[in-house]
């Protein structure tokens, strides 16, 4: 009975967002109030003080995500052309380019889906729309474990005392195979939007992709882990670019130029705050991630408000970007509140070790289920980790595995759970405004889930 109860918000959220009969806020805001019940009967404490308590630590976590995304609106709104100039064709290359190329760079840059707001305004600008275009965005998140620099990645690995680096570098052999998987998810949705993809064109995609993957294994050997998205996502990215446009005179090269400048001028800036050691924080919780003065919040909003002042529009391109973000503002931060009531009072906790338990023997392969959960539930990387990490870790010691696998399936699995979260959903949904539901986008993507878990559990199976 106590499990059912702390299941049910939960349950009741996927059943409202499945059904179509609620939008992602009154969901979460019906998933809130049966959450309040299940609090009260796992604390052993008083509720209140706990769910105020909870909000507000929420709250503080959710400003860093949503910094972000305005951030990445209002860079956007900074850079973007005019409508008639930055309209294109919807063929196949531009699609994948937007997505799967670009967008998953962006992401590497900035983290927390600023990626998939990207690749939506660039296909939107193809003409698509609808389910279709909300899914093809979201495959912008491929490379979570790697978004923002890899704080999601760090956390989780400071949580059980192992070093980031190992942990990125095996994630990267489930995540790289994931991967190769998104070509034939892509073409479904181009499919469904009524692009047809040639064979040749899938093959070259193929290739593009083999290439990410391969970058992605190998880049940690070489490089710091935080830097090895930016580079498997960037390298493949500059080569279809010129495919696509090659500059063919001095004027192509100085229009190349300036179209490369403000996403160059970005990425050195984030660089840069990196680099920058015990920066200034604000850190009002000891046991949650610092805000520090060097935060991609930051970086965004100080890029993107020095264009748009020498912008002729600025002003009207910033009111508009900060109009479009209310609403998906308002989900993130109700979706990361859910959060972090469930997993406060210990109910994720519950649920979790309860299904391991329930499993015996084959409890090892309940880590990429749970993982993938736990990145549906919190809507991050970071949060996914905070979550789980520790409880997949000592179901991984406990079942024999290696130590560091279950952290490496648990953290690829969450992140792209994450990619593809309630949250996110509810994001990419707001910032459609067309009526579009999750279950819709959710529907196209069910392949891309499917593809998480059988991949995790091959992984267990083959590193076990």
């Amino acid at each position: 009975m106590m499990l059912l109860l702390q299941a049910a918000p939960l349950l009741l959220l996927v059943g409202l967002l499945l059904s179509g009969r609620a939008g992602p806020v009154p969901a979460v805001l019906a998933a809130l109030a049966a959450t309040v019940p299940a609090v009260l009967a796992s604390l052993d404490g008083p509720a209140l003080p706990f769910l105020v308590a909870e909000t507000l630590r929420g709250a503080f976590l959710a400003a860093m995500p949503i910094g972000v995304v305005i951030g990445g609106l209002l860079f956007h709104a900074a850079v973007a052309g005019p409508a008639a100039e930055s309209a294109q064709a919807a063929t196949p290359r531009r699609i994948f380019v937007a997505t799967l190329l670009m967008g998953a760079f962006m992401e590497s840059v900035t983290g927390f889906a600023v990626g998939a707001v990207f690749a939506l305004s660039a296909l939107r600008g193809m003409g698509l729309a609808g389910a279709p275009l909300g899914a093809m965005a979201l495959l912008a998140l491929t490379l979570v474990p790697w978004g923002g620099l890899g704080p999601g990645t760090a956390l989780g690995a400071a949580l059980i005392g192992l070093p980031a680096q190992d942990v990125a570098a095996l994630t990267a052999w489930p995540n790289a195979a994931w991967l190769l998987l998104m070509g034939p998810v892509l073409w479904r949705l181009c499919a469904a939007a009524g692009v047809a993809v040639p064979a040749g064109e899938k093959l070259a995609q193929m290739g593009f992709l083999a290439a990410i993957a391969a970058l992605l294994v190998a880049g940690h050997a070489l490089f710091p882990f935080e830097v090895v998205g930016i580079l498997a996502a960037g390298l493949p990215l500059l080569l279809a670019l010129w495919r696509l446009d090659p500059p063919r005179d001095a004027a192509g090269w100085r229009r190349a130029g300036r179209a490369l400048a403000p996403y160059l001028g970005l990425t050195a800036a984030l660089l840069l705050a990196r680099a920058w050691a015990g920066a200034p924080a604000f850190r009002p919780y000891a046991d949650l991630p610092a805000f520090p003065l060097t935060h991609v919040a930051v970086v965004l909003w100080l890029v993107a408000g020095a264009l748009l002042l020498r912008h002729p529009q600025g002003g009207a391109r910033a009111w508009s970007a900060l109009l479009r973000a209310r609403r998906p503002a308002l989900a993130m931060l109700l979706y990361v509140v859910l959060a972090r009531w469930m997993t406060g009072s210990g109910i994720s906790g519950a649920l979790a070790v309860a299904a391991a338990d329930s499993l015996g023997t084959l409890a090892p392969y309940a880590v990429p289920v749970l993982g993938l959960a736990s990145g549906l539930v919190t809507g991050s990387n970071v949060g996914s980790n905070a979550a789980l990490m520790p409880v997949q870790a000592a179901l991984g010691q406990a079942a024999g595995l290696p130590p560091l696998l279950a952290p490496a399936v648990h953290n690829f699995a969450g992140a792209a759970g994450a990619g593809m979260s309630f949250a996110v959903t509810a994001l990419i949904c707001g910032l459609l405004a067309d009526g579009t539901r999750p279950a819709q986008i959710w529907r196209l993507l069910l392949p891309s889930l499917v593809g998480v878990v059988l991949v995790g559990w091959l992984s267990v199976a083959l590193l076990g």
